[in-house]
């Protein structure tokens, strides 16, 4: 709100970002990020925005209510509905899920975010990130559920440290009773999951959903057939993966080679 906010009445003084942005002391990007919602207005943008755009104290009103979250907007809606399901089922194949990250390899992956990130967005990223890891030891625990490809635990984010620490993690982690890890082999001659990574959700409502989650936005699947297509995408790929001693084994066997 504050974003569009922020942007209206730019736009009606004639303003570009650019110029807004030396008034505040913000970059171009900055300025874009605020009004999209992406990063919280900080320092004195509220208030010499509200005077050099002459909002008459709109902004500043609008300011000392502002609910800043640590999430992306586009995020914020999944990351509720995460913290209170009762079971959570993930297939990755790029990278290791926020949920088994450790923070440096969190770290590392933004830190090769592009376009590149403030220092202060990483910070308050990477603590959003790790926060909602909660939901593991939750009680009621959740029955949670990971399917990665061979390629992302053998992937070294960080460099060879950061690599072992996140594999040790990821073994620590499935030997909760709640959780269970699974590697997808590369040498499979048969996959289910080539349309690419998702989430699936389950509530205590009860109500399953699906989640896909694009570089810079996400999406929910609800509807007939495509959700019931999603589950069934997944319960073959867990079939088609290593078991969780197989790929425990993997995993340790990787980590012991660092």
């Amino acid at each position: 709100m504050f974003g569009s906010l922020l942007r209206f009445f730019r736009e009606q003084a004639g303003m570009t970002q650019e110029v807004l942005g030396r008034h505040v002391g913000y970059s171009k990007s900055q300025v874009a990020m605020v009004e999209r919602g992406e990063r919280p207005p900080k320092g004195q943008l509220v208030t010499v925005a509200d005077e050099v755009l002459s909002t008459q104290g709109a902004l500043i009103a609008a300011g000392a209510t502002l609910r800043v979250s640590r999430f992306p907007s586009w995020f914020e809606d999944y990351a509720e509905l995460e913290a209170r399901a009762t079971a959570v089922y993930m297939y990755a194949n790029h990278l290791i899920p926020g949920l088994l990250q450790t923070e440096s390899y969190g770290r590392a992956t933004f830190d090769v975010h592009c376009p590149p990130l403030e220092d202060d967005e990483i910070e308050m990223r990477l603590a959003a990130r790790l926060d909602r890891q909660r939901v593991l030891a939750r009680k009621p625990a959740p029955i949670v559920g990971f399917v990665l490809e061979e390629h992302t635990v053998k992937r070294p984010l960080g460099g060879r440290q950061a690599h072992k620490d996140q594999l040790s993690h990821i073994l620590e982690v499935g030997r909760r009773r709640n959780v269970e890890i699974q590697v997808m082999p590369t040498d499979r001659h048969i996959h289910a999951g080539l349309d690419g990574p998702m989430i699936l959700l389950e509530t205590d409502d009860p109500d399953r959903v699906g989640y896909v989650e694009g570089p810079s936005n996400g999406y929910f699947v609800s509807q007939q057939p495509d959700l019931g297509n999603m589950f069934a995408r997944y319960g073959i790929l867990r079939a088609q993966a290593l078991n969780p001693e197989e790929s425990a084994k993997l995993i340790d066997e990787v980590a012991g080679k660092l």
